[in-house]
Order: C-alpha cells, then sequence, then structure tokens
C-alpha cells in the first residue's frame, strides 16, 4: 500500500479560511453505498433515523499559538528575542510540551515572558522542541492563556492569514468541555443549537467522548510504505456510561456515527469483541484499509488533505477507489475542504 495510492489533485481556492455561517448552513455531501446526494448539513434531520447515535467529541481547543520575548544578559546589556510558541501537550509533571520559533534563540533555564501575568521557564530542550514550565497553573493559568494565545489554526489556513479574534468562536464546538486540545475536531464544528435540537426532536440520540487532538494530526506521512507509519499519541476517554449508551444503540439496531475522525479512531480504540468498554489513555491507532471497523457504522467527516492519515481512515471504511470518486465529485462540484470546509456523511 503505497502513499501515492492516496494522492489527489486539489485547486488552491477550494481551501476553505473560514467557515459557513450559520455553522450548519455547510454542504454535506452524503456518500451511501453507490449513491451521492448532495445535501446541507441541516439535512442531517433527514439523513439519520430515530434511534441511530451521534457520537460527539467534547474536547476543549486551547489558545496554544503565544509570542513572547527572551531576554537574555550579553556583553552589550540585556537583549531580547521574539519567540513563538505552539503549545503541543502537558506531560505528567504538568509542563507543557512545545514548538518554538526560532529555537535556536531560547537555552533551557531561560524564561520567556507572554504577557504581564504569564511567563514560562524552558526546562528542557531536545532538537526539535522544548519543555516549558508555566508561572500559573488551574484556573489562572486558563485565563493568563486565553487572554495572551491564539488560536492554533492548521498550517493550511494560517499560510492564508493571521488567526483573529473571530477564530477562538469559529474554531470551537458548541459543546466543547473538557480543555486540551491544540486542533480542532473540525467535523463537529458545523453543529449549532438549533440543528442539536432538531435532531433531538427526530429521535436521534447523542453520546460525548473526549479525546484532546494533538498537533500530530497535522504531520505529514513521510514513508512510502504507509503501514509503516506511526502515528502520534492522543489522550482519550470514554466513560462507562458512554460505552453503555453505545452498546445499547448497536443491540437494538441503530447506528453508531462518529461525527469526525477524532471520535472514530477513540472509539475503535476502546473496542473488544464487537463491544465498547469505558476507557481511558492515549491511542496512537492508525486506520488504513483493511482495518476491521467493531463499533462504527457511518462517519460524519470534513474532507482531508492528500495522502493523510484522514483520508487513508475514510478510505478503510469506504474503500480507496469509492473515495477518490467521492472527493472527485466534491472537488468538480465545489465543495471546501479541510478544517474550515464542507461536511460528507460515509455509509458503506
Amino acid at each position: 500500500m503505497k502513499l501515492s495510492d492516496f494522492d489527489f489533485h486539489l485547486p488552491e481556492e477550494l481551501i476553505a479560511t473560514r467557515p459557513a455561517r450559520p455553522r450548519s448552513a455547510a454542504r454535506l455531501l452524503v456518500a451511501e453505498g453507490a449513491a451521492i446526494r448532495d445535501r446541507r448539513v441541516t439535512d442531517l434531520v433527514d439523513e439519520l433515523r430515530p434511534g441511530d447515535r451521534l457520537v460527539l467529541n467534547n474536547t476543549k481547543v486551547i489558545p496554544a499559538r503565544l509570542t513572547g520575548e527572551r531576554w537574555r544578559d550579553s556583553g552589550q546589556g540585556r537583549v531580547s528575542a521574539r519567540i513563538e510558541v505552539t503549545l503541543l501537550e502537558p506531560t505528567p509533571a504538568g509542563d507543557w510540551r512545545a514548538l518554538a520559533k526560532p529555537l535556536r534563540k531560547v537555552a533551557a533555564g531561560e524564561v520567556i515572558r507572554f504577557s504581564d501575568t504569564l511567563s514560562a521557564e524552558a526546562v528542557g530542550k531536545s532538537e526539535a522542541e522544548l519543555v516549558l514550565r508555566f508561572n500559573l497553573g488551574g484556573d489562572d493559568f486558563d485565563a493568563a492563556l486565553a487572554a495572551a494565545g491564539q488560536m492554533p489554526l492548521p498550517p493550511y489556513i494560517a499560510a492564508k492569514r493571521a488567526p483573529d479574534a473571530q477564530d477562538l468562536d469559529d474554531y470551537q464546538t458548541v459543546f466543547a468541555r473538557h480543555s486540551g486540545a491544540v486542533a480542532a475536531p473540525t467535523a463537529s464544528l458545523h453543529f449549532d443549537a438549533p440543528l442539536l435540537e432538531a435532531l433531538r426532536a427526530r429521535g436521534v440520540q447523542f453520546t460525548e467522548v473526549t479525546l484532546h487532538v494533538g498537533a500530530g494530526t497535522f504531520l505529514p506521512v513521510k514513508v512510502e510504505d504507509v503501514t509503516t507509519h506511526r502515528m502520534h499519541a492522543e489522550w482519550g476517554e470514554v466513560t462507562a456510561a458512554a460505552a453503555d449508551a453505545i452498546n445499547a444503540t448497536k443491540a437494538a439496531g441503530g447506528r453508531v456515527i462518529p461525527v469526525g475522525t477524532t471520535a472514530l479512531r477513540l472509539l475503535e480504540s476502546a473496542a473488544r469483541d464487537g463491544q465498547l468498554h469505558p476507557w481511558r489513555g492515549t491511542t496512537d491507532i492508525f486506520i488504513y484499509p483493511g482495518f476491521r471497523f467493531q463499533i462504527a457504522d457511518a462517519l460524519m467527516t470534513n474532507f482531508h488533505l492528500p495522502k493523510s492519515t484522514l483520508l487513508m481512515l475514510v478510505s478503510a471504511l469506504m474503500g480507496r477507489d469509492r473515495m477518490l470518486k467521492v472527493y472527485d465529485h466534491a472537488i468538480r462540484q465545489g465543495y471546501r475542504f479541510f478544517s474550515y470546509g464542507d461536511a460528507s456523511l460515509l455509509v458503506p
């Protein structure tokens, strides 16, 4: 299975830099078996059945991109350097792994000041990243980070424009509860309160799980034999109540439909013998064609990058040739791609 098997040409103008407004006005491509239907996200009310269960990732994106100053004594007195930091994930000790630019201008033991209230000491350094120890913790850290940080937009959006205040709302789901992600579960961005209410009235049920999406979600696959690719690890949790509800839906003949690849990866990580089990920990599950799904009956997701692990995941669910035909249709019809783009509902 070669990396080139998952390549396609995407016109630059189809990369979305802002979401649809309202959220649920985005387009929805429904691929069910061999059929393709062009709908809107609001049409989920017609596409889903009473007894179906949508599984939502309730992770909350932190404003993980920070700009600060590092001061250092030199022969010319105190000199400063501007440092851009992107937080990656907390360590077990409570510090943060982070990317820094320029990394060479920060030494272990030096302090970067991001605002009047927020600073961090570089307590570790490797060739690729820093380990930062912040001066605040808990709610004080969250408040200071919210004031000083920006949303960590994906590289393909950040290359086109800088993040702004609007992204603090746009790049967060309406059901975000548990802080820890540095990238959004983007399929969930299409849901708003009126759509959730309409789906409940239809008889669609909801279960929330948590997977803190890491920056590694944007890392390219660098091996030609995709089966040798190693995924980044992300922390997640499926509670006992969530597992019971999902198992009950399957037993009753309803469909379990994760909203987003992050929710799907978490469910399949917690599955054994066709049942979902309570689960808490890190997962580096890599889903590519040949994978046997145990929990997911369908998937709602956005349109993904060429040669990406997410395109491999949807190809595992639908078949590679089928997915390339779906993407060809989406491109010809002008669907908007990636994090702020349109959605698809994939039903094998």
